[in-house]
């Protein structure tokens, strides 16, 4: 899928699965996953058939449907391909937005310590009774 007035091209996964490219022909030259909560981003860098290289950024979303013993969960996944003669006007968009982002509501600082639920800081307290 091309956008109009864009030189970057976004492909939406019911796109890439209509496409029939299967995934285990591409070489992965590089690879890297940043887990975020329920999210997981993979940043991939992958050859085409030109021996091209070109970057696969995906995000994985967990889905859980339903409750206890009949809960069922999914991925729900997006990806976004960026090639070489892109990079430099993606970067320098990413940077613009990301700046906007901290000038209008300043650094991010976690609630939660990474892999934990339990919040950084914390004045409230549980009274539990068993």
């Amino acid at each position: 899928m091309r956008l109009e007035n864009c030189d970057l091209t976004f492909i939406t996964m019911e796109d890439y699965k209509k496409s029939g490219i299967n995934e285990n022909e591409k070489d992965i030259a590089y690879s890297q996953a940043i887990k975020a909560g329920k999210r997981i981003y993979y940043i991939d860098v992958k050859k085409n058939r030109k021996d091209e290289m070109y970057i696969s950024i995906t995000e994985s979303k967990k889905i859980v449907n339903g409750e206890g013993d009949n809960a069922t969960i999914s991925f729900e996944k997006h990806k976004i391909f960026l090639y070489r003669e892109d990079f430099a006007k993606f970067a320098a968009s990413l940077k613009e937005a990301i700046d906007f982002v901290v000038a209008e509501q300043g650094e991010y600082v976690p609630r939660f310590q990474e892999n934990d639920e339990t919040p950084l800081e914390s004045n409230t307290t549980i009274d539990i009774e068993f």
